[in-house]
């Protein structure tokens, strides 16, 4: 265990539910996929399958832990585990979101251009993605990450005079 502290900069306890949160998240996903892919009734196969992907998605995770060691400027390692979990949590949340809205507001397939209304869906869904994702970020302590981020976002998107 105290190598595993070492690796990822981990000073107080209370930091090792990232790495744990992180594992059971990729666990969970890995499984989920793995239904979606196999659609067979057979557990022992999906689970199976499941840990192969979940290795698969491991190692692609490190990956970027890597890549995004420098670009990103974070303190701790266990940070980007962090970051990543507020990425899946928002981008979820956000569809969650969407969803509920386009139907309060009365737009449907049936009485909108299947091409109008997924394009309704993608801009109501980015609007609730930019918002939950300073309060998400918030949540895992992230928040100074996540402002920079999204100001950095919207400059892109022309909106900087909007931030001035």
């Amino acid at each position: 265990m105290k190598k595993f502290k070492e690796h990822w900069n981990i000073i107080k306890n209370w930091q090792l539910i990232f790495p744990f949160l992180g594992i059971l998240v990729l666990m969970y996903s890995s499984y989920r996929l793995a239904n979606a892919l196999i659609n067979n009734s057979n557990f022992l196969w999906v689970v199976l399958f499941g840990v192969i992907i979940f290795f698969v998605l491991l190692k692609f995770t490190l990956f970027l832990f890597k890549k995004l060691e420098s670009k990103w400027n974070l303190k701790y390692k266990w940070e980007f585990i962090s970051v990543f979990l507020v990425f899946a949590v928002t981008g979820t949340s956000s569809i969650f979101i969407a969803r509920p809205i386009i139907k309060l507001v009365g737009i449907t397939k049936e009485n909108l251009n299947i091409i109008a209304y997924w394009v309704l869906y993608l801009i109501i869904g980015f609007i609730f993605y930019q918002i939950l994702l300073i309060l998400i970020g918030w949540l895992f302590g992230q928040f100074k990450f996540f402002w920079k981020f999204e100001k950095k976002m919207l400059c892109r998107l022309g909106f900087k005079r909007f931030l001035e």
